[in-house]
């Protein structure tokens, strides 16, 4: 009797064992019992009846699949390399663990699949150019494909598209040729820009020159007009006066007359000419 006590004590004992479930904090516990799904545990300590259920835990981190590199041909009739890396997140550990049964092998196959449609439409220059598009449209289809399994793919990224050798060689070349062919045209621009910035000193320069040039000539005349012309004039008159009076004629002269004031005559002070004054 005291053997079959310890032995009902010791299978108290496991199937009390067997009942404690701790669940991680990044995973979900499914409760199935007896070969069909009970219900869902959370994160912690739980208890479930021993023997009968099973548990089954599921990471609902993110996570990262790598799709193994493959080659893919373009519209172009271009062979590349392409591979790629997929991050999704269960959101829903029911269906991820009962609709689909490798979740890893399914989703690397379909982005491979979708990888070759996506880029077999483009051309080379289009999908190298367009990698943002590639991985945007990556992860639109396996998102929608993958959403029946309880799976969110949250980003696609292309890691790498490879031409093959010659291609790249010939790509290299265009590109140093081209950068060469920049630097040629904005050199010869410099240039050109630098005889224009000359030419326009100088055109600049002659206008100044020639404005100074226009402004002295202006106050040459200016300043003859005003002091020489009136002394020419008073000169021309006393050379009038001295021929007059060189035959030592006799004239009757008003005074307010112009000769009058140039001579400076008043009373008579040259003999001959005899100053009229108004009455």
């Amino acid at each position: 009797m005291p053997i079959i006590l310890v032995f009902l004590l010791i299978i108290g004992i496991v199937a009390l064992f067997r009942g404690v479930v701790i669940i991680q904090p990044y995973e979900k516990g499914i409760v199935t019992r007896l070969g069909r799904y009970s219900h869902m545990i959370d994160s912690g300590i739980s208890m479930v009846m021993p023997f009968v259920d099973s548990v089954i835990t599921v990471d609902v981190r993110e996570q990262v699949i790598e799709v193994e590199p493959l080659q893919v041909i373009t519209q172009d009739n271009v062979s590349v390399v392409v591979d790629a890396v997929i991050y999704y997140r269960v959101i829903d550990p029911v269906k991820a663990e009962f609709e689909v049964a490798d979740f890893s092998f399914a989703a690397t196959t379909l982005a491979q699949t979708n990888l070759r449609n996506l880029i077999g439409d483009k051309t080379l220059d289009q999908t190298l150019i367009a990698r943002d598009n590639v991985n945007a449209d990556l992860r639109t289809t396996l998102d929608e494909a993958t959403h029946g399994w309880g799976v969110k793919v949250t980003r696609v990224e292309v890691q790498r598209i490879d031409p093959p050798a010659d291609i790249t060689d010939a790509m290299s070349k265009q590109m140093k040729a081209e950068r060469e062919k920049r630097a040629s045209i904005l050199q010869a621009e410099g240039v050109r820009q630098s005889y224009i910035l000359e030419a326009e000193g100088k055109a600049k320069a002659q206008v100044l020159q020639a404005e100074a040039e226009a402004t002295a000539i202006t106050n040459i005349a200016y300043a003859a007009n005003k002091f020489f012309t009136e002394k020419a004039q008073m000169w021309r008159k006393m050379q009038v006066s001295e021929n007059v009076l060189a035959h030592n004629t006799k004239f009757v002269l008003p005074s307010n007359s112009e000769i009058v004031n140039v001579l400076n005559l008043e009373h008579g002070e040259i003999a001959g000419v005899t100053p009229i004054k108004k009455k």
